[in-house]
């Protein structure tokens, strides 16, 4: 490491699907050459997810988690629902769950693992309730009971794979709520530790909230408040189309939110409302979801050009709040305590150059990232991982080993 560099404090990534990495540069083109649409996605997704075992997940989750950590991120909560094996069977002992852990260990990052309650496979148009598809019965513990034995057994796992180094947590989450119907909310709203962080995806996209209208008649912040799941622990994600009354509610209540701002323009979702979210008394936060980028700088200045596109306005979000966003509101919405990770940044590369040190995370990118250090160990530098080389070799040897997603 060589040049002037500025010292940051670590972003942490507060929104992660590990197995959707294998749709990075695959989802654009769709039948006869034409342009890929949200169906072409959706199709790779699902195959994806019906593909991957445990070796697999932790080879893939390995890099993965090697690019966050070469890229600046210093801590990730990983939405993870691929609980069984196809078609449902249960692994011996959390099998899918404990190779996302070791990922972790190998990349040294910090992980949330928000273990996933994921029950039905979605609301049809007039609100009726959709049986799971055949790839969604992996995802399945049957009901929110059999989702909280599961949830309370991984925790002694997670442990387990831990071994004291206080790396790993064990958070929650909602799929949806068209994944999760409203009475098995009522149960995890009664069961789950108070001071558990939990998460939910929430208004991601406008037709989920006609058929949450249709269902249940009001909005899906209206579900999760009508039972009660509306508190400071709450992290929504997405929140990209919201009514007034919504934000009010979510903001009242200190809810965080999760912008994943270049996935939300992957995939044509929209610009969710974060200034107005903010100036509600929600907190703000980051994350990569399905990794079309993986650069905490790149979330950072995509919130920022999000707001001004959406309103014409310049400012939305000074240099100050965004770097809050990046740091300390992911560590809100994971329920982390403050820590000493660090990461520095260049302040002389070709994009950084001349630009005032507040100001970096309008100029700088993944490729500025000089060092960085996590629990006190430096675990990458110029882009190389310390312990497991350029993560782009993992990578490589993945799709290598796994012909079927080539």
């Amino acid at each position: 490491m060589s040049g002037a560099t500025v010292e940051v404090p670590g972003p942490v990534n507060a929104h992660s699907h590990a197995f959707h990495r294998i749709l990075r540069g695959r989802t654009h083109e769709g039948a006869a050459g034409g342009a890929g649409d949200f169906w072409t996605w959706r199709e790779q997704m699902y195959a994806a997810a019906e593909s991957l075992d445990p070796d697999g997940y932790e080879q893939l989750a390995t890099a993965l988690f090697a690019e966050m950590v070469v890229s600046g991120w210093t801590a990730v909560g990983e939405f993870h629902y691929l609980h069984h094996r196809p078609g449902g069977e249960r692994y011996p002992d959390h099998d899918m769950e404990r190779a996302l852990a070791r990922a972790a260990a190998s990349a040294g990052i910090r992980l949330v693992l928000l273990d996933t309650c994921y029950l039905s496979g979605g609301l049809d148009a007039d609100g009726r309730q959709l049986d799971l598809n055949e790839t969604q019965a992996r995802f399945s513990d049957g009901d929110a009971a059999g989702w909280l034995r599961r949830h309370e057994s991984l925790r002694a796992a997670l442990a387990e794979e831990d071994a004291g180094t206080g790396l790993f947590t064990l958070g929650a989450a909602i799929h949806s709520v068209r994944a999760v119907p409203p009475s098995e909310l009522a149960v995890i709203a009664g069961a789950l530790p108070e001071d558990e962080p939990l998460h939910v995806h929430l208004s991601e996209q406008p037709a989920e909230n006609a058929a949450c209208l249709a269902a249940h008649g009001v909005t899906p912040a209206g579900l999760l408040e009508r039972h009660g799941l509306l508190s400071p622990r709450l992290s929504a994600v997405h929140a990209t189309h919201l009514t007034p009354a919504d934000i009010a509610a979510l903001g009242s209540a200190g809810c965080a939110i999760v912008m994943c701002p270049t996935t939300e323009a992957d995939l044509a979702d929209g610009i969710g409302p974060a200034r107005e979210l903010a100036d509600a008394g929600a907190v703000i936060a980051l994350g990569t979801d399905q990794h079309a980028v993986v650069d905490p700088y790149l979330e950072m200045r995509a919130l920022e050009h999000g707001e001004r596109l959406r309103t014409g306005i310049r400012g939305r979000f000074s240099p100050a709040e965004i770097s809050a966003a990046a740091r300390a509101g992911g560590l809100a919405s994971l329920g982390l305590c403050d820590n000493d990770d660090v990461v520095h940044v260049r302040a002389d590369s070709l994009r950084t150059a001349g630009s005032r040190p507040p100001q970096l995370p309008l100029t700088a990118t993944a490729a500025d990232v000089a060092s960085v250090r996590i629990n006190g160990t430096v675990l990458a530098r110029d882009g190389i991982h310390t312990r497991l080389g350029d993560p782009a070799d993992l990578f490589t040897r993945f799709f290598t080993d796994h012909p079927e997603f080539s």
